[in-house]
C-alpha cells in the first residue's frame, strides 16, 4: 500500500516490524519426475491448472506478511492521527485563546482611542463656543465704534460753519482728526479680526466633523469586535464564512490605523490651540482699543475746554474794551489878556481868531476822524464778540453735548 506523508510534530511511535523489507525466502520447487510422473497422457489435462504445495505455502506466508505489515502500518497511522489531531486541538485552542486575548486587547485600545476622539470633539465644541463668544465682542465692539466716528466727523462739520477769524487749524481739530483716523484703523483691525474668527470657527468645525466620523467608525468597529468577542465554541449563531478570514488589500495595519487617529487627534489639538490664541488676542485687542478710544477722547474734550476757555477769555475781554466809555478832553480857553495901552489890539485879536478858529477846524477833523475810528471798533469789535459767541456755541453746545454720548469702555470693548 502506498504511503501518505503526514506532517508530524514528534518522533513517531515505536514499531513492532521495522519498516524495512523483508528478506526473500527462496524455495525449492519439487519436480515431478521419477517412477510416480504424472506426465502422462492421461493426466496431461490437470497437470497445468494446479499449485503445488510448496507454492501455496509460499503464498500463504506472503499474505500473512502483508497483513502484519496492513496492520502494523495501520496502528502506526491511528496513532499518529490521533497525536496530531489532539496537537491540532491544543493549537486551536491556544490559537483561540490568543485571538480572544488580542480582541480583547483590541476594544480596550478602541475604547481609548473612542474616548480620546470624543473627548476632543468635547472640548472642540466647547472652544467654538467660546470663540463664537468673542466674535460677538468683536461685532458689537465694531457697531459701538460707529457712534464715536459718527460724532467726531459731526464735530469736524460742525466746527467748519465757524467764522473768520475763528475758523483756524486749532488743537482741538489736530485732535480731532487724529480721533478719526484712530476710529478707521481700529474698524480695519475689528474687520480683520472678525475675518479671522470666521475661518478659525471654520477650521474648528471642520476638524471635529473629522474626529465625529473618526469616532463614529471606532464605535460601529468596537460593538462588532465586542460582539465577537463574546462568541465561544458553544454559540449557536456561528456562521462560517469562506473569505472572511482572508487579508483585503484596501484594509489597514494596526501602524496605519493608530496613526490615522494620531494625526486626527494631532491636527485637531493645534486648531484648538490656534483658537486658544485666537481669543486671547481678540482679548488684547479689545482692551487696547477700548482704552485708545477713551484716551483720546479724553484727549479732544480737554482740547475743547481749553479752546473754550480760550473763547470764553477773549469774549470777556472784547466786551470789557466794549463796554469801556470814550472821554474826550476838553480844553477850556480863556479870553486873551487884555493887550498893553497902547498896542494894536484889534488887529492882533483877529489873527489870534483866525489862528484859534484853524485848530479847531483841524481838532474837529481829528475829533470826526477818531470817532469814526471808534464806531469802526467797536463795530469790529462786536462782529468779533458775535463770531467768538457763535464758536463758543458750536465748541460747547454743539461738538462737547454731542461727545457726552460717547460709548463706555464696557461697550468700546464689546461687554454691552
Amino acid at each position: 500500500m502506498a504511503q501518505t506523508d503526514i506532517l508530524l510534530t514528534k518522533e513517531p511511535a515505536p514499531q513492532t516490524v521495522p519498516a524495512c523489507q523483508l528478506p526473500c525466502k527462496l524455495y525449492d520447487v519439487a519436480r515431478n519426475t521419477g517412477a510416480h510422473t504424472s506426465s502422462g497422457l492421461a493426466t496431461s489435462g490437470f497437470r497445468t491448472a494446479k499449485y503445488l504445495l510448496d507454492e501455496w505455502f509460499q503464498n500463504c506466508y506472503a499474505r500473512y506478511h502483508q497483513a502484519f505489515a496492513d496492520r502494523d502500518q495501520s496502528e502506526r497511522q491511528r496513532h499518529e492521527s490521533q497525536q496530531l489531531a489532539a496537537e491540532t486541538e491544543a493549537l486551536a485552542q491556544h490559537t483561540q485563546q490568543d485571538s480572544t486575548r488580542k480582541v480583547g486587547e483590541r476594544l480596550q485600545d478602541m475604547h481609548g482611542w473612542k474616548s480620546e476622539l470624543e473627548r476632543q470633539v468635547g472640548e472642540l465644541v466647547s472652544e467654538t463656543e467660546l470663540l463664537l463668544a468673542q466674535k460677538q465682542r468683536l461685532e458689537r465692539a465694531l457697531d459701538a465704534t460707529a457712534g464715536p466716528f459718527s460724532i467726531v466727523t459731526d464735530n469736524l462739520q460742525c466746527r467748519e460753519r465757524r467764522q473768520h477769524p475763528d475758523l483756524v487749524r486749532d488743537c482741538v481739530e489736530i485732535e480731532l482728526l487724529k480721533e478719526a483716523e484712530l476710529i478707521r484703523n481700529i474698524q480695519e483691525l475689528l474687520k480683520r479680526t472678525i475675518m479671522q474668527a470666521v475661518s478659525q470657527t471654520r477650521l474648528n468645525r471642520e476638524h471635529k466633523e473629522t474626529c465625529e466620523m473618526d469616532w463614529s467608525d471606532k464605535v460601529e468597529a468596537y460593538n462588532i469586535d465586542e460582539a465577537c468577542c463574546r462568541y465561544n465554541n458553544q454559540s449557536t449563531d456561528v456562521q462560517f464564512y469562506p473569505h472572511s478570514a482572508k487579508f483585503e488589500e484596501s484594509a489597514s495595519t494596526p501602524e496605519t490605523w493608530v496613526k490615522f487617529t494620531q494625526e486626527h487627534l494631532y491636527r485637531a489639538e493645534r486648531e484648538r490651540l490656534a483658537s486658544i490664541n485666537l481669543r486671547n488676542l481678540i482679548d488684547c485687542i479689545l482692551q487696547d482699543t477700548s482704552e485708545d478710544l477713551r484716551l483720546q477722547c479724553d484727549a479732544v474734550n480737554l482740547a475743547f475746554g481749553r479752546r473754550c476757555e480760550e473763547l470764553e477769555d477773549a469774549r470777556h475781554k472784547l466786551e470789557h474794551h466794549l463796554r469801556k466809555p470814550c472821554k474826550c478832553k476838553e480844553e477850556r480857553r480863556w479870553p486873551p489878556p487884555h493887550p498893553p495901552h497902547g498896542a494894536p489890539t484889534l488887529a492882533s485879536e483877529v489873527e489870534e481868531l483866525n489862528l484859534s478858529l484853524a485848530a479847531l477846524k483841524e481838532k474837529l477833523l481829528e475829533a470826526e476822524q477818531s470817532l469814526r475810528n471808534l464806531e469802526d471798533t467797536r463795530m469790529s469789535l462786536e462782529k468779533d464778540i458775535v463770531v467768538k459767541t457763535n464758536s463758543l456755541f458750536i465748541d460747547r453746545h454743539k461738538c462737547m453735548a454731542h461727545r457726552a454720548h460717547y460709548p463706555t469702555v464696557l461697550q468700546l470693548a464689546g461687554y454691552q
